[in-house]
């Protein structure tokens, strides 16, 4: 295992400590490095806060910050946050008009989110987010995973509620876009995890995992490499077939990256997914390519699709300052 670390035990504390200097306009830590919150916080308005395990960067601290998150809680590497680092958060952020925790579908981060919201003080609520289409059911959630498609939630989500948007507004906005936005992955290889120091699992040279999770998870199946436009076909097909998007309906289309896998490759991958998408009907109004919901070191990517409307359109343009996004 070759990774630029000093010790197994302090990595996560070590990555947390060079974000926050590295992007201390934005963002300051919680204490005990418990939560990452946004600096300038708004009181009047519904406070966003999600979490999961490390590893997954930027998600979910790149996105805290004016436009989408006010609070985001790291486990450790691929571990769900503790009950109680989340409810320091929702308590280091909460204003008048309430907490939203935004969940993605992992047995441990629901629960632990649950138990959050059950002692947490205030008036707070929960979106569970389920985009993948790859298997109903993994060894890690129940039902569909939560995967790149928690990035466009909190995307629009978080204008929603800087533009004064209150807590029943934010929850069923937010739940509208789940149902309306489906992802799949592929992996070429196995991130390794630090406290492990062995691949996750092995690939062939010639091999790959498609509709593989976030944490590594087995997918679909196991399948020789083929083609990039393959790989498009058949994501962009599961995708399609199950967003069931109108012929003429406006969507986003994000290609995201594993960590592993460089910019010409993943542009390479918009490119032959645009264009089969564009096939079905299709158009694709607004784009976003880069690793922004990574699996360590994985080499692969995702493909989301996420189906729009005026509003949605609009919320996803309102600017926003984060770490990983600014625009």
């Amino acid at each position: 295992m070759k990774k630029f670390i000093n010790s197994v035990d302090g990595v996560l504390a070590e990555s947390l400590d060079g974000f926050a200097a590295a992007h201390a306009d934005l963002v300051t830590l919680g204490a005990e490095r418990k939560f990452v919150r946004r600096r300038d916080l708004n009181p009047r308005k519904v406070a966003l806060v999600s979490g999961g395990g490390s590893g997954h960067e930027p998600l979910h601290a790149g996105f805290v910050g004016y436009g989408m998150l006010d609070a985001a809680c790291p486990g450790q590497v691929f571990t769900s946050p503790t009950p109680d680092q989340i409810v320091e958060a929702a308590q280091g952020v909460a204003g008048d008009a309430g907490v939203l925790f935004i969940v993605k579908n992992y047995a441990g981060d629901r629960m632990n989110f649950e138990m959050a919201a059950e002692i947490a003080e205030g008036r707070t609520a929960t979106i569970v987010t389920d985009d993948d289409v790859a298997v109903e059911n993994s060894i890690h959630s129940i039902g569909r995973r939560g995967v790149a498609g928690t990035l466009i939630v909190e995307k629009i989500v978080g204008a929603a509620a800087e533009t004064g948007a209150d807590l029943k507004t934010c929850v069923a906005l937010g739940e509208r876009v789940n149902t309306r936005t489906r992802s799949m992955g592929v992996a070429l290889t196995s991130c390794t995890v630090p406290a492990a120091g062995t691949p996750t699992f092995s690939l062939g040279e010639d091999e790959m995992e498609m509709g593989v999770g976030i944490h590594g998870e087995p997918g679909r199946r196991r399948v020789k490499l083929e083609r990039a436009d393959a790989i498009a076909e058949e994501m962009t097909t599961a995708i399609a077939q199950d967003l069931e998007g109108r012929k003429g309906s406006e969507a986003l289309l994000l290609v995201n990256g594993f960590g592993g896998t460089p910019a010409i490759e993943l542009y390479l991958m918009y490119n032959a997914a645009r264009r089969m998408l564009e096939k079905r009907g299709l158009r694709i109004a607004r784009s976003l390519v880069g690793s922004y919901v990574t699996s360590l070191e994985m080499a692969g990517c995702s493909l989301t699709v996420s189906l729009l409307d005026s509003e949605t359109t609009a919320l996803w343009d309102h600017p926003v300052r984060t770490a990983a996004l600014k625009w």
